[in-house]
């Protein structure tokens, strides 16, 4: 339920004739005329104005850091429509298209038996 912008007019005359002390109608409507509802200030939307600017730049990079990676991914489900079969790679076709599988040949002696930079 919403109230009116402005309270509904009273009609003074009508109550001027139905009370019966004389001045108190006249100060009632005095007072009433004199009441003045201060407006608040308004202080938040300025701020919500900024954070909402602030979200949009926000989600705009976010689009655009979503839209490189999606190009990356098609990139790399490109590659996997056209490497070989599966049941028709060797190992060296496997080593080829995935280089993180391929085999460490040299042996390291001491612990972590790789070297630093490979970790």
């Amino acid at each position: 339920m919403s109230l009116p912008e402005k309270p509904p007019a009273i009609d003074w005359v009508y109550y001027k004739a139905a009370v019966a002390k004389s001045g108190m109608v006249d100060e009632f409507e005095k007072q009433y005329n004199a009441l003045k509802v201060p407006e608040p200030v308004d202080t938040q939307t300025d701020k919500i104005n900024a954070q909402e600017q602030e979200a949009a730049k926000s989600a705009a990079e976010y689009v655009q850091a979503s839209q490189s990676c999606v190009v990356q991914h098609e990139k790399q489900l490109e590659m996997f429509r056209t490497m070989i079969p599966f049941d028709q790679m060797t190992f060296e076709d496997l080593n080829e298209v995935f280089p993180e599988t391929k085999l460490d040949k040299e042996k390291y002696p001491y612990w972590p038996y790789k070297p630093i930079e490979d970790l």
